[in-house]
């Protein structure tokens, strides 16, 4: 797979910026979203929707495609007209996981085009209350002492929460079991309501419950703390420097689009980004802005993402089954 980004960043790179799209666009640009209403993709999607269509002078249409860990986003977009009116706002799931769990699947890679990345942050463990877990170390030992006793909530299989699990299982030994559901909001609530008993959810999925005690948050997934998220521990500090995992989202369009459109697309959502607004919608949640420096980065950004993906997926032996 880092061989095929590889290859579109080349292909990428070949694209003028100087032409402009002339005329684009005439009418609402579609974003499709690969999860549930409320989940962390659907937040960052909202967060730049309103400052994106005002800039490109139309509206942006949010449109909720959730299932299969967000392939059904992914091929809808990859399947629909290369014109710049449908893009999709993606994962690591259904860009690098996906393809890997399932070579089957109605889409590849190759069929979208990247745009530029949009958000980077990494994941919130959490854990419900009721457990009486209070850090990374009792929560090791707690599964420890009853394998397979404690649920883990995901938005689905493939998606990043699911594997920031399957990397924390390996890093410590333990077995938790896995409890797919289709967006990050759902699963949420299953933890919430003690249904299950951890996730490794996104920040905007979980913050607001973090903040309101009805989850309660052990470590965030990168080694040091958040500046975003400040109160809540890095992996290092919790007890487990070998652990680290970044999370990001990402704007694609079906390949075939015209360098020149995609070059708006992109910077409308420079310009975007840029925005108070946008920068604050994103800070509440704990995710920060994060743009490429050209389409032909984020390409290259894919190529090496790519790598780290593909082989916990190998690693950990899941299938799409």
């Amino acid at each position: 797979m880092r061989h095929l980004w590889t290859a579109l960043a080349l292909a990428v790179g070949l694209a003028s910026p100087d032409a402009p799209a002339q005329g684009f666009p005439t009418k609402p640009i579609r974003l499709v979203v690969g999860f549930a209403p409320g989940g962390a993709a659907d937040t960052v999607a909202r967060a730049y929707s309103d400052q994106l269509g005002r800039i490109l002078g139309q509206p942006i249409i949010i449109e909720n495609r959730a299932g299969a860990g967000s392939s059904i986003a992914a091929d809808n977009v990859a399947h629909s007209p290369p014109d710049g009116y449908h893009v999709l706002i993606a994962s690591p799931a259904s860009i690098s996981v996906n393809p890997a769990l399932n070579p089957k699947l109605n889409y590849k890679p190759a069929d979208l085009a990247p745009v530029t990345k949009v958000s980077a942050s990494p994941l919130v463990l959490v854990v419900n209350p009721q457990t009486g877990i209070g850090s990374v170390k009792e929560l090791v030992a707690a599964a420890k002492r009853d394998p397979g006793k404690l649920n883990y909530a995901t938005s689905g299989v493939g998606s990043a929460p699911h594997f920031g699990a399957v990397l924390f299982s390996q890093v410590t030994g333990i077995r938790m079991e896995h409890v797919p559901f289709k967006g990050g909001a759902p699963a949420i609530v299953s933890v919430v309501a003690g249904d299950t008993q951890v996730t490794f959810g996104t920040p905007p999925s979980v913050l607001p419950m973090v903040k309101a005690g009805r989850l309660r948050a052990i470590a965030v997934t990168s080694p040091e703390r958040s500046p975003l998220m400040p109160d809540i521990p890095g992996m290092e500090e919790a007890g487990l420097p070998d652990y680290a995992l970044s999370f990001w989202y990402g704007l694609f369009v079906p390949a075939g689009t015209p360098p020149d459109i995609i070059w708006k697309l992109y910077e409308a959502t420079v310009a975007a980004a840029q925005k108070p607004e946008v920068k604050a919608a994103l800070a509440r949640e704990g995710t920060e802005v994060s743009v490429s420096k050209s389409p032909h980065d984020f390409a290259e950004f894919l190529a090496e993402d790519a790598k780290f993906w593909v082989k916990l997926v190998k690693d950990s032996g899941a299938t799409a089954d």
